[in-house]
């Protein structure tokens, strides 16, 4: 942590804004935690209160936590901005444009960019929705610059989350899905290039390999703590879904097989699909599905849901690494955990 704080302590005050303002309000209560298993106690406190943070977002996306800043950005992928929430200053714009930054097209039908982390090196990298690349952007100038863009010299769809590998030979590569939701007609858009979408893994030195080429809509993405197994879930309401692949030492999967199925959830009503996701130091999953934010353990077995009221795109772990952050549809929400992030 005493690494991390050296590397990303030049540009927090350029992103905190240097604005001392008035106490956080009391933020109002949403939703509710459903608990299906004892094993929840463990890591949530099934009385927890869900506070909604922000609002008046299209489609929230994207949360990252930056620790110098104390602050979350996450974005709306259909206005194409992305916002940083601060409990002194509340939702203020961070970037805009998020993503395609062109002349009026109709290609897109959502433009902004979706998918964010910080790195290990204290760098903001994005899944630049609207143009079609994964990028690194700067803080302090918020300029980007392209890590990937195409894969064996055809365009990317529309990438849309990603994660990074934090230890062992692959340490700085991320694995990225690259689903059509960004382009106006998805499978059909004439401006889709490739024949599928993708799961790719993108190494320090810009190589890109594809992890997998079979999955009908590639949305979230995941690594179990020790980075063996990646998990990726399929937004698709005829098949929802989590992955698990098993990897081998380059990065590559020596298998797969379906991690969780959602389809009951599905079946009786919850709101969403499976989306965005994240894991605790545990190895514990809080990934997106059919009514909110899925807590699933290693083994795959479903402990409880955190419930917005609403479909819930993603989450990130911030602050002391002991808070949930939610984005579900035009709202950003947190909840305490008694379990940390990864990053942390």
């Amino acid at each position: 942590m005493t690494t991390r704080r050296a590397v990303l302590g030049a540009g927090a005050a350029l992103i905190a804004g240097g604005q001392a303002l008035a106490a956080s309000p009391a933020y109002p209560k949403i939703g509710k935690i459903r608990r299906l298993s004892p094993e929840l106690d463990a890591i949530l406190d099934v009385n927890a209160p869900i506070e909604q943070i922000a609002d008046g977002v299209t489609w929230a996306e994207g949360p990252a936590w930056h620790w110098e800043s104390k602050s979350l950005l996450f974005s709306d992928v259909p206005g194409n901005v992305m916002y940083r929430w601060a409990p002194k200053t509340g939702k203020t714009v961070f970037l805009q444009p998020s993503g395609y930054d062109g002349p009026p097209t109709k290609i897109f039908r959502e433009a902004g960019s979706n998918g964010a982390i910080i790195t290990l090196a204290g760098e903001l990298v994005i899944a630049d929705c609207g143009n079609r690349g994964v990028a690194k952007v700067d803080l302090a100038t918020k300029q980007k610059t392209v890590l990937a863009s195409t894969y064996k010299g055809k365009k990317f769809n529309s990438p849309n989350d990603l994660v990074e590998v934090r230890d062992g030979p692959l340490k700085g590569s991320l694995y990225f899905t690259d689903p059509p939701y960004g382009l106006e007609g998805l499978d059909a858009s004439p401006a889709k290039e490739l024949s599928f979408n993708g799961v790719y893994l993108l190494r320090p030195n810009g190589e890109v390999a594809l992890i997998d080429d079979t999955l009908s809509f590639p949305n979230g993405v995941g690594l179990s703590p020790d980075g063996k197994r990646l998990y990726v879930s399929i937004s698709d309401p005829k098949r929802p879904v989590i992955m698990a692949y098993e990897l081998g030492g380059d990065g590559l999967p020596k298998s797969s097989k379906v991690f969780f199925d959602a389809s009951e959830l599905l079946k009786a009503g919850g709101p969403g699909l499976p989306d965005g996701m994240k894991v605790d130091a545990k190895g514990n999953l809080f990934a997106s599905g059919p009514g909110g934010i899925m807590i699933l353990t290693p083994e795959a077995k479903l402990l409880g849901v955190v419930e917005t009221g609403g479909p819930a795109a993603n989450c990130a772990f911030g602050e002391d690494g002991k808070t949930l952050f939610l984005t579900s549809n035009h709202i950003v929400a947190r909840v305490r955990t008694k379990t940390s992030g990864l990053a942390w």
